[in-house]
């Protein structure tokens, strides 16, 4: 796979205003690890490899086991997350397949339960910002780094 364009260079003023975005919800108050779930996640259900790789990285360098970031895309079916991990997947679910689920009140009551208002909405500004990342790099094809092993027979 070939990069389309690079965004950084093509429009750096865009990158810099989600870059800005990045940044807020770095210091939002937010745990890092659900943070890291979160990106994860979203990325999962939109297919985004370069954004998989990154934030999976950046989980394990946080401390996050393996054994959760393996089991992150059957989250359902794990003991593994908190009630509060749980429900923040469930919005991320949500929120990233708006255009089929249109985030339904279930969701977004039990997002209150575990969440203030405040939080709620950074976890909103996160979910909304890590499409848009997955988007930028989908769209032009950004490839994550590689170790390339060749193997003789």
């Amino acid at each position: 796979m070939q990069p389309r364009l690079n965004p950084y260079k093509a429009a750096p003023d865009a990158v810099k205003a989600l870059t800005a975005l990045e940044d807020y919800i770095q210091k939002s108050g937010l745990e890092h690890s659900l943070i890291d779930l979160v990106k994860t996640r979203a990325s999962q259900i939109n297919g985004c490899a370069y954004c998989i790789h990154m934030h999976t990285i950046d989980a394990r360098a946080r401390g996050e086991t393996e054994e959760r970031l393996y089991l992150l895309d059957a989250w359902h079916e794990s003991p593994l997350y908190t009630e509060r991990e749980r429900v923040a997947l469930a919005w991320t679910e949500a929120l990233t397949l708006i255009a089929e689920t249109h985030a339904p009140d279930h969701d977004f009551e039990e997002a209150r339960k575990f969440f203030s208002e405040e939080e709620l909405v950074k976890l909103t500004v996160l979910i909304g910002t890590i499409n848009a990342w997955n988007r930028l790099a989908i769209s032009f094809r950004a490839v994550h780094p590689t170790k390339t092993t060749i193997v003789s027979a």
